[in-house]
Formats: structure tokens, sequence, C-alpha cells
């Protein structure tokens, strides 16, 4: 349990003693202008539990409270209480018994990607696989059990189109070219064909012929093409999911025959809902102009909220249906599994029936994803309706031009992967002609590049939109990937250089109390971590780990860089003396360690060196 956790039990142990037994004690970082490391305003929730004075409640709290180790002293200031640490057993502490991220239970579905099968992934679809990949790091790190789910629309128009072109403009696969890249060429010039509406009783064809199954080896070639972009953003799946399984395993009538028993639904008699089955989520999703939804048409079609809501609803457990086989293999070994008709049912009940399900899709969902979470309670699963979340997250452009596949304005995602492998090696180059030129060269582009690709897609809350530019998105300053990898490469430099000197970097002979203030501080930002993974777990976006990795080498670069107020450098480690040197090789080495843990955690690898 890390410092401020015990901070808080002990707070609500003192405020029980004066009588007020709920108090939830937050406990804060005090600002740089007051007194103290951390602080609490627990006086003012127990002067209005109990009444009376805040600051007298402070002066009480100061009398009970039991300092946990690595507290020195407590404050009362007015109506707050201020805690003061034990610089050098709080940095020890750091270094010598990280703070583990308090473990949850209970398995979470995150499903992203779900790019249409019928042309490649573009950049915009980038911020997509990053969100829920980064998602399903930071579930992980938190304790829970993750299903990374790809959902595989094989029935939907835009892949009968790409197929239907394929035949019409007799166009053959050369394979060399990336098969979803070819693919798309057609897709695009079927879209630019003003013959397109004379064709559609040929592709209507072809979407037969897809919701039969007959094509799916087709649609196949598509999926592991987009797996093999995904693999190389750092993206690992789970489990495909087939829109033809789907529909085919009968999830539709499941979900229906379970909203039918519910008194918001109905088959009304008359008016102009007559004959349909309707489920009004007026309680659910209040202030709609219309709160009824209509799931199954007059004619029996289905809505295609109805097949979502049937789909919602397996993914929760609510009942079985599909089979299972092994698709392929990602790049560490590990299966990746599909939904399959030829499959095994899944008797062991390894996929689904989860606890939580975190959709990641775009902001043009917003509403169909509140009506399939609406069905949940609708079907009195009030409990899997709070845990149905939509990760929404706005349209990214690029260079300031608004992408479309359709038209073929984009740049593929496997173009912006070689773009920035290429511009990385291009800048270290000019850096540093020496680096450039080393055997791992290609792999140290290949890391500032994609990392520079997915920070870029996480560093803003998901609801913001992203204008991606290649010039801001590798620079090594500012809020970029490179800049928090140069300063984990800058810490390992420190360690190096320390090793091959002689010393201990270890902490084996450190005089932890000859640490000065800016140590604490920078350990401070150091134990932060299993704090900013519980917040990126409740907020549901990983902006908030990003935000931290930023904040982490701003730290250490104010530490690297701190003088004292004659100018001269204070925290050059290896011209400190004995003792404090030592402890400061262990401060660092416990930095590298958070660099890459917090990396990690949104999919960006360290470099060698930069």
């Amino acid at each position: 349990m890390d410092l401020k956790a015990q901070l808080k039990l002990a707070v609500e142990a003192a405020a029980a003693q004066l009588g007020a037994p709920d108090t939830d004690a937050a406990i804060q970082e005090t600002p740089p202008s007051k007194a103290g490391d951390y602080g609490t305003p627990a006086a003012f929730l127990i002067a209005k539990a109990l009444g009376g004075n805040p600051a007298q409640i402070a002066a009480q709290l100061t009398a009970a409270v039991q300092l946990p180790a690595g507290i020195q002293k407590v404050e009362a200031a007015g109506p707050f209480l201020n805690f003061f640490v034990n610089r050098g057993e709080f940095v020890r502490n750091v270094v010598e018994n990280p703070a583990q991220i308090e473990a949850r239970v209970g398995k979470v579905v995150i499903e992203h990607t779900s790019v249409n099968p019928n042309k490649e992934l573009h950049v915009g679809h980038l911020r997509n696989v990053v969100l829920g990949d980064s998602m399903a790091r930071i579930f992980r790190a938190a304790g829970h059990t993750v299903e990374v789910q790809n959902y595989i629309d094989d029935t939907g128009r835009q892949a009968a189109e790409s197929i239907f072109a394929v035949n019409h403009y007799g166009l053959t696969w050369d394979g060399v070219q990336k098969y979803d890249r070819w693919l798309g060429e057609g897709y695009v010039r079927l879209n630019a064909d003003p013959q397109k509406a004379a064709l559609e009783p040929g592709i209507a064809e072809i979407m037969h012929k897809l919701e039969a199954g007959e094509l799916r080896e087709e649609v196949e070639k598509v999926v592991h093409a987009h797996l093999h972009t995904c693999f190389r953003l750092g993206a690992r799946y789970d489990l495909l999911n087939w829109e033809s399984d789907v529909v085919g395993s009968g999830f539709l009538t499941e979900a229906m025959n379970i909203l039918k028993n519910s008194p918001y639904t109905s088959r009304p008699t008359e008016g102009k809902y007559v004959g349909a089955f309707v489920m009004d989520v007026s309680e659910f999703m209040p202030g709609l102009e219309e709160p009824n939804v209509v799931l199954i048409r007059t004619d029996g079609t289905a809505m295609y909220a109805a097949k979502d809501i049937g789909y919602q609803f397996w993914k929760f457990g609510l009942f079985e249906g599909m089979k299972f086989k092994p698709f392929t293999t990602d790049p560490e070994g590990h299966t990746v599994w599909t939904s399959a008709p030829d499959g095994q049912p899944d008797v062991e009940r390894r996929f689904g029936h989860a606890q939580e399900v975190i959709n990641v899709i775009d902001s043009r969902q917003d509403h169909p994803q509140t009506v399939v979470r609406s069905s949940l309670g609708v079907a009195g699963e009030h409990e899997k309706k709070e845990r149905s979340i939509h990760l929404s997250y706005a349209f990214v452009t690029l260079e300031g031009q608004t992408i479309s596949g359709r038209k073929g304005i984009a740049v593929s995602a496997d173009d912006a992967m070689d773009e920035a492998e290429k511009r990385a090696l291009a800048v270290l180059n000019e850096v540093n002609p020496t680096l450039a030129a080393r055997d791992d060269a290609a792999e140290i582009a290949r890391r500032i590049g994609i990392g520079a690709i997915r920070f870029a897609m996480l560093k803003a809350e998901p609801t913001r939109q992203i204008d991606f530019r290649w010039d801001q998105a590798l620079a090594l300053n500012g809020d970029t990937a490179p800049y928090v990898q140069y300063a984990a490469v800058r810490a390992a430099s420190i360690l190096r250089k320390g090793q091959e000197a002689g010393h201990d970097v270890s902490g084996t002979g450190a005089d932890w109390d000859a640490l000065l203030d800016v140590d604490l501080t920078l350990a401070k930002i150091v134990a932060k971590l299993p704090e900013v993974v519980a917040q990126s777990v409740r907020v549901h976006s990983p902006h908030v780990v990003a935000a931290y990795a930023l904040d982490l080498a701003t730290s250490f670069n104010a530490w690297f860089n701190a003088k004292d107020k004659a100018g001269k450098p204070v925290t050059n480690v290896l011209q400190s003396p004995e003792g404090l040197r030592e402890a400061r090789f262990a401060l660092v080495a416990r930095l590298r360690r958070a660099f890459e843990e917090t990396l990690d955690l949104i999919g960006i690898e360290v470099p060698s060196a930069m």
C-alpha cells in the first residue's frame, strides 16, 4: 500500500475516533507554495457531519491521527492537515518497495478496431486501435482478466462492393501488394464509377453470397492483412467475432426473448408502430423527443440496434451460442481465436461472460451505443447496464485534411508507420549521425516512429478531435513520445556511466538522509503510478497515463537540470558525494523502471539510444 493510501486510512481512523466513521479522506499533494508534502481537507467533511468549526476539528485530528511510517510530522493549517514526509525514508521506500497497483478482479471485454474488411486501415483507424489496445494493457495491469475482441462485419455492403469490384473490373492480385490495399483500390474505383447505380444487382448478389458464408475465405484474406497492420502497431487480440456468426448463432432471437418479458417492451396494436417490436427507453434515456426504439419492424426484419443488443448481451454471458477455433498466432506466439460455424462449442465458458464491457467506437455511434446500454436496463440487468461502457472518440484529421476511405482521401496505416520510421531515422541522422550508423538504428527508429504515432493518438482526451501532424508527433520537445523516450534513454545513460566508472547503482552504500528536496520531488512523481492506473481505469481513458508519462519526463528533466542559487548543478550523480551518489543512482534506476512500466501501459517501447 502506498503512503497516500496509508495516510487516508490513518485520517479516516482518527475521524472515526472523533465520531465520524464514514469520512472519505482525500489525500492531496500540497501546492509548492504551501507547507508539507501531503494534505487533507477532511476536517470540512467532519464539521459538516458533526457540526463544529473545521479549524478546531483539524486540530483535534492532528492530535488523534496515528502517523504511518515515512511521515515525520503533521500540522494543522487552519481547516487543513499538512503532512511532512521523512525525506530519506520516503525515497528509500519508493526505490526499494515500489507501491503495488491495487489488484482488481473481474473479467473485462474490450472490443476495438472492427474495421470493415474491404480495404486497408487508414491513419484515422489508428486512434481506435491504440485506444483499445492501451485500455487492455491498463486494465490488465490493474489486475483484471481482459479479453480483446475484434468484430468482423463480413456481411456488410462495404465488403460486398470490394469483392464485386474485383470481378467486375477483372482485377488480379499479384501476390506482392498487400492484399487489403489491392482490394481497397477496387472499392475506391467502384465508388468513383458513374455507372455504379446500374451495378446494384451485382452488388446485391455478392451480399447474398457473403450472408451465406460462400465468400468467407476472401474476407479472411483481408482480416489477415488487417491483423498484420495492427500487430505492427503493437495491438493484440484474443477473439475475432464475425457478423455472420453472430447472426447465425441466434443472438438476435435470444436477446429479443429476454426483452419481451420486460414491461418496457411491447407490440403496439395501433399507431405508427403497429405490429413492430418496440422498446421504450424513456426511463434510461430521459429527454428524448422519441423514446420508442423499434427493434423488429412490422415485416419481421431486425433493426441494426437489435443485432448490437444481441451481441452485447452475449458479451455479458446472458446466453451462449457460438463456436470457436484458432485463426492465427500473434507475434508473441499467442493464439488468436475466431468464431466459426465449424468450430467447437465454448464448453469452458472461455469467451464473453464479462463483468464489464468496453466498446471503442467513434462518436457517431454515441446514440446507438446508449440505446444498447439502455437495453440492459430494459432487461432488468441494471448492474450490467452500469458496466456497459462506450469509449467514444472524435475523428482524426491528417495535416488538417479530412480523411475519407470511400473517396480514397487517406494515408494508409501502413504508409503512416513507414513514414514515421523513415522520419525518425532522418531525425537520428540529423541529431546524431553516429547513432544513425549503428546496426540497430532501424530498430531505434521503429520504436521512435511507432511510439510517436501511438502517443499522438492518446495524449488528448478521446472526445477531442486530433489533427495528426508529422513534425509535432516526432518532435524531441513538447508533448510527444520522443520527448518521454529521450528522458528514459537519458536515465539509462546515467546508470551506464555509473557502472562504467565502477559504481554500484543498486543502492548499496546509499546515504538516504543526504538527499535533497529536489530528489524527494522526483521520487513523489515516481510513486504516483498506481494512482494514475486507478484513475485511468476509473475514467476509461488512457490519456491519463500519457499525461503522467509527460509529467515523469518533465520532472526528471527539471531534476537533471536543477541548480543552486549560485547556478551550480546540484544533481550531477557522478559528482555527488559518496553515499548521496549511491542514493541518487538507485533513484534514477527506479525512475528508469517507472518509464518502462508507464510507457508499456500505452504500448510504447523505449529505444536503446537516442
